[in-house]
């Protein structure tokens, strides 16, 4: 008999801070769960921002106060938020030393990951190098050592660079968010059933996971051949009873 599987599908941008929350907290209540080596997970891409230039000459506070007309301040006070809740699951999150760029060679490299199971690796050294780091996604060189690290073949890695590899692919994935409705990311679909925007307190993910997966388990059987007795009772049925 065939082992149940439970699918998760994840929307995320690596330069969105909350894509990096919400993928601990997300892992966090997985990994309690006793079901965990059971879920596949497959990662998608989004672009919080697709006109943003390969390189942006100015800090993380400088885009969000002049690209997207918001308030000085406001961005400060936003960026502390983050970067407390970030704290809070054990990622230090350096805002001054980020260097702003343009995602799209960075999720195709993801869908050269997903090709040789490496997309999570490769997910989790893109997030923690942008938001931690400060390197610099738009550099092939940066994304070149980042997928090597993530035991991506270096030919293809190569390739995939030199190339726009991928691309249909990624723009594959916007087409899909726009038509199940995603605005924002993180978003997480389980099953292809329920979704859960944001960054949700573990015990969401926990909820949830433990909901879609009940409907994807076969019934368990309770019995008590183990004491030697017939595993299944007095019943009655079509035929008549026993």
């Amino acid at each position: 008999m065939t082992s149940p599987r439970l699918s998760v599908d994840i929307w995320s941008d690596i330069a969105c801070p909350w894509c990096f929350i919400g993928k601990r907290r997300f892992e966090s209540a997985l990994k309690q769960l006793p079901f965990r080596d059971q879920v596949d997970i497959t990662w998608h891409s989004y672009q919080l921002d697709p006109s943003l230039p390969e390189h942006y000459d100015g800090t993380e506070a400088e885009y969000l106060a002049k690209m997207k007309g918001m308030d000085p301040a406001q961005v400060q006070q936003m960026l502390s938020h983050v970067s407390e809740q970030a704290a809070g699951e054990g990622l230090t999150y350096d805002f001054d030393a980020l260097t702003v760029a343009n995602s799209l060679t960075a999720h195709r490299l993801l869908h050269l990951a997903g090709e040789h199971d490496k997309a999570g690796d490769l997910k989790e050294l893109l997030l923690s190098a942008h938001f931690e780091k400060g390197l610099d996604m738009g550099s092939k060189q940066v994304l070149r050592d980042l997928a090597e690290q993530a035991g991506l073949p270096a030919d293809d890695v190569a390739r995939v660079l030199d190339s726009e590899e991928y691309r249909q692919e990624v723009e594959a994935d916007f087409a899909q968010a726009r038509a199940i409705g995603v605005t924002g990311v993180p978003f997480f679909v389980l099953n292809m059933k329920y979704g859960i925007s944001g960054a949700q307190p573990r015990e969401i993910f926990t909820e949830a996971l433990t909901t879609a997966w009940q409907e994807v388990s076969p019934l368990t059987m309770v019995n008590s051949a183990n004491d030697g007795a017939s595993a299944d009772g007095a019943v009655c049925g079509p035929d008549g009873c026993n």
